[in-house]
C-alpha cells in the first residue's frame, strides 16, 4: 500500500505540501461561518411577524371579534415594549428636542423587529451608541436607561424569532460592544455600565433558549408520535388485508379444488359421452387447476412461515348461534333478529359478515362491559344487512372498560371495502355504539334449510 503526498500550489508557481487544518481552525472557521450566516447574510431580510393562530388554545376559547384582536396579541406586546423603552428614554433624557429624538431612537429598533429582526439588533446597537451621546448620559454607562430597556426587548424578540445560536451571537457582540465603548472612552466617559447588561441579557436569552429547546422536543415527539400512529394504523391495516386474503385463498383454493374434482370425474357419470364433451370437461380441469395453482402462487405468498391453513370449515352465518352463546357466557346479553328471507349466500360474504358481527361484539365485550347488545340481520335484495349496536356501560360498571386503538374498526372497513360494501361506524342515538353495514350479493340460491329467526 502506497502513501500519497498532496500539494498546493503558491502563488509563486511553487508546490508545497497540503498540511490538514488543525481542529481548533476548523472549530473557528465553522463558527465564524455560524456567524455570518446568523447576523450578516440578509441581515435586513423581510420577515414581518406572524399572526398568532386563531386556534390556539387561549385564543380558540374566544369568538368574535375578540379573537381577531387576539391574534395581534404579539404585535402588541412588542409595540408595547417599545411604547415604554421611548418614555423611558424621555424621562431620563430631559426634555427638549433632545428627549424627543432618544426616544424615537430607541423605539425605531424594537418597531423593526416585527419585520426586520436581525436588522433591528444592528440598528439597536447604532441606536444605543447615537443616544449616549445626544443625551449626553456619560455616566449612564454603553446603555442609557432606555436604550438599555429597547436593546433588552430587542435581543428577547430576535431571540424569540430565530434559533438558539443566533441568540448567543448577539450575547457575544452585545458584550463586545460593551467592552470596545469602555476601553475607547474609559470609565469617566461611559463608565462599566455593560456587566448589568451582560448579566440580564444571560438570564433571558437563556430562558428563551430553554423555551425553543421545548418547543423543539414537543413537536419531535408529536411529530414522533404522528409517525408511530400511521406506522401502527397502516401496520394493523396491512395485518388485516393479510388475514383477509388468507380467508379468500381457503375458500376459493376450496371451490376452485372442487370444481376441478368434478370436472375429472363428469365423464365417469355418463355412459358412453361424446369426445366433444369429455374434451370440454378436461379443459375445465385444467383451467380450474391452472387458475388453482396461479391463486395459491398469488396469495400464498401473504402467509407466515408458521402459519397453518385451518382444518374446520371457514364460519358462515348459520354459526352465529354459536358465537352467541360464547358471548354470553362472557356476560353480554345479546340478542339476535333476523329479517327477510334466509337464503345462502357466496362464501365469502358469509365469511366476512360472521368476522364482522364478531368483532363488533368482541368491541362491546371491551368498550362496554356491562352493556346489552342486539345483532340485527337483514336478508334483502341485492345484499345483506347488518347492524350490531349496544347500550351505554352501566354506571358505575362492576368491570374497568379496556382501552383500544380502533383497529377492530379499521379490519372491518377492510372487509366491506374488499365486497364493495358500505359501512357506518358511530355513537348510537341513545347511547352507546352501533356499527352498520351493507354487504352488496349480485346472485343468491335459495338455503333449503335456512331458519328465519335467531336464537
Amino acid at each position: 500500500m502506497t502513501e500519497t503526498t498532496q500539494t498546493q500550489t503558491t502563488p509563486d508557481g511553487a508546490f508545497r505540501p497540503y498540511q490538514p487544518r488543525s481542529p481548533e481552525y476548523r472549530l473557528a472557521a465553522d463558527a465564524l461561518r455560524g456567524l455570518r450566516q446568523d447576523l450578516f447574510h440578509d441581515a435586513f431580510a423581510f420577515r414581518p411577524l406572524p399572526r398568532r393562530d386563531p386556534g390556539g388554545p387561549l385564543t380558540g376559547r374566544l369568538s368574535g371579534r375578540a379573537r381577531e384582536y387576539a391574534a395581534w396579541m404579539p404585535h402588541s406586546v412588542v409595540v408595547a415594549a417599545g411604547l415604554l423603552a421611548m418614555l423611558v428614554a424621555w424621562g431620563s433624557s430631559g426634555d427638549g428636542l433632545a428627549a424627543a429624538v432618544c426616544g424615537l431612537l430607541v423605539l425605531a429598533p424594537v418597531l423593526l423587529t416585527l419585520a426586520r429582526p436581525v436588522g433591528a439588533f444592528w440598528a439597536s446597537l447604532l441606536s444605543t451608541a447615537v443616544v449616549s451621546v445626544v443625551s449626553a448620559s456619560w455616566g449612564a454607562g454603553p446603555w442609557p436607561p432606555g436604550a438599555f430597556v429597547s436593546h433588552l426587548t430587542v435581543l428577547t424578540v430576535v431571540a424569540i424569532r430565530t434559533r438558539p445560536r443566533t441568540a448567543a451571537w448577539m450575547w457575544v457582540l452585545t458584550g463586545a460592544f460593551a467592552l470596545f465603548v469602555t476601553a475607547l472612552f474609559g470609565t469617566g466617559y461611559y463608565g462599566s455600565d455593560g456587566a448589568p447588561m451582560m448579566v440580564v441579557a444571560a438570564f433571558v436569552l437563556l430562558a428563551v433558549t430553554v423555551w425553543h429547546i421545548r418547543r423543539s422536543a414537543e413537536q419531535e415527539v408529536t411529530a414522533q408520535q404522528t409517525v408511530t400512529a400511521h406506522e401502527r394504523s397502516r401496520r394493523t391495516l396491512l395485518e388485516e388485508r393479510t388475514t383477509i386474503a388468507r380467508e379468500l385463498h381457503d375458500v376459493v383454493a376450496h371451490h376452485m379444488s372442487v370444481v376441478a374434482i368434478q370436472a375429472e370425474a363428469a365423464p365417469y357419470r355418463v355412459q358412453n359421452p361424446p369426445p366433444e364433451l369429455e374434451k370440454a370437461f378436461a379443459t375445465i380441469r385444467e383451467n380450474a387447476v391452472a387458475a388453482l395453482t396461479e391463486l395459491r402462487r398469488v396469495l400464498g405468498v401473504v402467509r407466515a412461515e408458521d402459519y397453518e391453513a385451518p382444518e374446520a370449515p371457514q364460519p358462515t352465518l348459520a354459526d352465529l348461534g354459536a358465537l352467541l352463546d360464547n358471548v354470553r357466557e362472557a356476560g353480554l346479553d345479546v340478542e339476535k333478529v333476523v329479517t327477510g328471507a334466509v337464503r345462502e349466500l357466496p362464501q365469502g360474504v358469509e365469511l366476512s359478515a360472521y368476522r364482522i358481527v364478531q368483532e363488533a361484539l368482541s368491541n362491546t365485550l371491551r368498550h362496554a362491559p356491562g352493556a346489552s347488545a342486539r345483532v340485527e340481520i337483514g336478508y334483502v335484495l341485492g345484499g345483506l344487512g347488518l347492524r350490531v349496536v349496544n347500550g351505554p356501560a352501566p354506571r358505575p360498571s362492576p368491570v374497568k372498560p379496556s382501552p383500544g386503538a380502533g383497529h377492530g374498526i379499521t379490519g372491518m372497513r377492510e372487509r366491506v371495502a374488499m365486497l364493495d360494501g358500505e359501512m357506518t361506524a358511530g355513537p348510537a342515538d341513545g347511547g352507546g355504539y352501533e356499527v352498520a353495514v351493507f354487504l352488496p350479493v349480485a346472485t343468491a340460491v335459495g338455503r333449503p334449510d335456512g331458519e328465519e329467526d335467531g336464537a
